[in-house]
């Protein structure tokens, strides 16, 4: 997705800005430092993922990403300091609130029998960190000498993801978090429809990330990256509604969820707001 929008829109204007040209003229620091951006990313998406195995769409979701938005809105605003700093922070801090109000909805799950896993939220945690960490390596790409455009990024910062597969998979298959070590041969036993669905998230998830990148160029990575985390409420409503991951579960812990819905979206309406 990130070569096919690069080559169309990202090339539609044949001049110093379009794909080509842009990557022939970026220093090679910032094209490294988008694949190391990538490779960060690719090692907390599979952090969470597990995490989702773990402890639902509904508690990792939220948790993970509202701390990497903290950790990303901060990073990044360091490196690139657009938008009104008051109204970040403002957001920042309705973020944390709404990550540990998901916290504590997942801890009261206990009242009603169910399992609560520790390592779920430690590697919730461990993953929001990382997930924010790749944030600045792209700042940097975008703002330092010779800069890649924003397709440009795209490209590189999933070619980055793509070739660390050959590490974090790898390491993952034999030492996984969750389940038995597997080979990879059963990556050609699971169904169609799996490879299928697989593939349409990628594609989905892609179109999403080139277009958040395109918007950083006008609003800087702080906000786009902030606004592009609204992510967790859909994949919390999804938990909650489709997986019914809260069925059954006493009123404090839907009370903790609707708290977390509040200030996530509080969050990500004060970082909108500080791009004025």
């Amino acid at each position: 997705m990130s070569l096919i929008l690069a080559l169309t829109m990202g090339s539609a204007g044949h001049d110093a800005n379009s794909f080509l040209n842009n990557v022939r003229s970026a220093d090679t620091s910032n094209i490294v430092s988008t694949m190391i951006g990538g490779t960060i990313f690719n090692l907390a998406n599979l952090l969470l993922v597990a995490a989702i195995d773990m402890a639902g769409l509904a508690i990792a979701f939220p948790v993970a990403i509202g701390i990497a938005l903290v950790v990303g809105v901060i990073s990044s605003y360091a490196l690139q300091p657009k938008g009104n700093a008051a109204l970040l922070a403002g957001g920042v801090l309705c973020a944390l609130i709404a990550v540990v109000m998901d916290g504590k909805a997942y801890g009261s799950l206990v009242i009603a029998g169910r399992a609560v896993s520790k390592k779920s939220i430690v590697v919730c945690v461990v993953s929001g960190v990382l997930m924010g960490l790749w944030a600045p390596f792209v700042a940097h790409a975008m703002t330092t000498g010779n800069t890649l455009g924003p397709y440009s990024i795209a490209v590189f910062l999933t070619l980055g993801a793509l070739l660390s597969c050959l590490i974090w998979n790898v390491y993952f298959m034999k030492h996984p978090l969750v389940g038995q070590p597997v080979k990879f041969s059963g990556f050609f036993s699971a169904p169609a429809s799996a490879h299928a669905l697989g593939l349409l998230g990628g594609f989905i998830w892609g179109t999403g990330m080139v277009f958040n990148l395109v918007a950083a160029s006008f609003t800087g990575v702080a906000i786009s990256y902030a606004i592009g985390q609204s992510a967790p409420m859909v994949a919390a409503l999804w938990g909650v509604l489709a997986w019914k991951e809260f069925a059954g579960a006493p009123g404090k812990a839907k009370l903790y969820l609707v708290f977390m819905f509040v200030f996530y979206c509080l969050g990500i309406l004060l970082v909108a707001k500080a791009n004025g």
